[in-house]
């Protein structure tokens, strides 16, 4: 089975490439550059994703969308229509948003929907992450409860337990569903190299916020 993936970089869509590539032939990595405040596609440091693909030896389809709220899930289509793939896989956990388009994506062009993650119990996922060895930044924020020291903190156990609190105080998602948080990810078991931040900047205006990385490196595991 050959299989596409929808790729922003962050620990969702890693973690699905992760799983396919175990578990059948990832084919592609698609990923769409967005204007900012798309409802489908994730934005902070986008570029960064073809790093991500050359070190995971996978092609990767990269485009601009148009971020139109109902026109990207159109443009989406026709970019896999043009794929040979069998199977899309994607790390949608809750978001019924992502999931009903994407489930008319697929139905649409007769190809198996993966969702690994969906449902899945959100503590025990980021727990999952951590214990297979995946470093993971956060890179945007835009909820109630966090704040700036949040931009480029990795997710270790102490940030799951401060994660679960924000969930319990203001029910926010704990893997960032809703938008509350977005992530990178620097290393994972399917990178043959790790990627080392050399310069980042932290933009934040008191409600939201986002890591720039500015430059990074490739480092030998």
């Amino acid at each position: 089975m050959e299989i596409g993936c929808l790729f922003s970089g962050g620990k969702d869509s890693t973690f699905v490439a992760y799983h396919a590539k175990k578990n059948g032939n990832l084919k592609y990595l698609i990923t769409a550059k967005p204007k900012e405040g798309s409802y489908m596609f994730h934005y902070p440091n986008i570029e960064l994703t073809k790093m991500q693909a050359k070190i995971m030896g996978v092609e990767q389809i990269f485009y601009e969308s148009c971020s139109e709220k109902e026109t990207e899930v159109e443009e989406l289509e026709k970019i896999i229509s043009e794929l040979k793939i069998d199977a899309l896989i994607a790390g949608a956990v809750a978001s019924k948003y992502q999931r009903n388009r994407l489930e008319n994506i697929a139905k649409n062009l007769n190809l198996e929907l993966i969702s690994p993650i969906w449902n899945i119990d959100e503590v025990e996922y980021l727990k999952k992450l951590i214990k297979l060895g995946f470093k993971i930044i956060i890179t945007g924020i835009a909820a109630e409860g966090f704040t700036e020291k949040w931009l480029g903190r990795e997710i270790d156990e102490k940030c799951v337990e401060d994660l679960i609190e924000l969930n319990k105080k203001y029910k926010t998602s704990i893997v960032g569903e809703g938008g509350e948080y977005e992530t990178f990810v620097l290393d994972c078991p399917i990178f043959s190299k790790r990627i080392k931040i050399v310069e980042s900047e932290k933009i934040y205006d008191g409600t939201s916020g986002r890591l720039e990385i500015k430059k990074v490196e490739l480092v030998e595991k």
